[in-house]
């Protein structure tokens, strides 16, 4: 039987820092790939803070408040570090943080600007969800080599919904065939690919994101599919854990909820910006 995890401190720290892995590795292959665009990232405090680009939903600090006492030190250092990049200052900051920390995000004017359900699953064999199609669709690894194809196959499905995150996405594809711990999923329907999504394994924690349909495609279990298979990958590598992040009250969290996935907690995305500053 899995080891029961409940929702507590300890679990919070599993999964920010789970996160934090996997977003630096996205930085870390954006620095080798394309050393001239100044990605980089730095622990203050055991807080990751990272740059990857202005506009990029990496460029924000991970685990802030997770591992100790923030210091109005600390921020200062942060703050220096995506200002001095031309980037406002973004954390996204779990309910469980240290309590050291909003006296100091309500002082310094920060705004909240997005949250965020985090779901988890203890992983474990019999529990992993099936797909109960037919059987139509069928799901398998990408290999480097098909990255153009998975590009494409996921910028189609994610512009259909939100065409202004078009050119921020696009250099993301290049990264995730680069960034340590990541694997690719493809689902096809008769030999054609319509769905995407990706599987981030960092210290035992699963982490799914990339979850991407072609229009065309929609309701025919593409994503279901997706997420079995991903999570049977997860439960084979040796994780324990399983964790998504989705949109509060959206189909992608009751999805998540109808596979098993229970809800952590709901994190908040705070916003600092360099004309905010007094």
């Amino acid at each position: 039987m899995a080891k029961r995890f409940f929702v507590d401190h300890d679990l919070s720290k599993r999964l920010e820092r789970a996160e934090g892995c996997a977003n630096a590795a996205f930085v870390e292959a954006r620095k080798k790939l394309l050393p001239e665009s100044g990605a980089t990232w730095m622990e203050v405090g055991g807080t990751y803070v990272m740059f990857d680009a202005p506009e990029m939903p990496t460029t924000q600090t991970f685990g802030l408040g997770m591992f100790g006492a923030l210091t109005a030190a600390d921020l200062d250092r942060m703050e220096a570090f995506f200002f001095e990049r031309g980037a406002a200052v973004n954390h996204e900051i779990s309910p469980m943080a240290d309590e050291s920390v909003w006296p100091l995000i309500a002082e310094r004017r920060y705004a909240p600007i997005e949250f965020t359900s985090l779901l988890f699953m203890e992983l474990e064999a019999g529990r992993i969800p099936e797909d109960s199609r037919t059987g139509a669709v069928q799901v398998r690894v990408v290999h480097a080599s098909e990255r153009d194809m998975y590009g494409t196959t996921a910028m189609r499905g994610w512009a259909s919904e939100h065409p202004e995150m078009e050119e921020m996405l696009k250099p993301m594809m290049e990264m995730i065939f680069h960034a340590t711990g990541v694997t690719s999923f493809v689902a096809e329907l008769d030999g054609k690919p319509i769905a995407t999504g990706a599987l981030n394994i960092q210290n035992g924690v699963a982490l799914l994101a990339g979850a991407s349909t072609i229009p065309e495609a929609r309701r025919q279990g593409a994503q279901r599919a997706l997420l079995a298979a991903r999570l049977r990958y997860a439960l084979d590598a040796g994780c324990e854990l399983a964790t998504m992040g989705a949109l509060p009250g959206s189909a992608s969290q009751r999805n998540a909820e109808r596979a098993g996935f229970r809800i952590a907690y709901t994190r908040t995305k705070w916003c600092l910006r360099v004309n905010t500053v007094q």
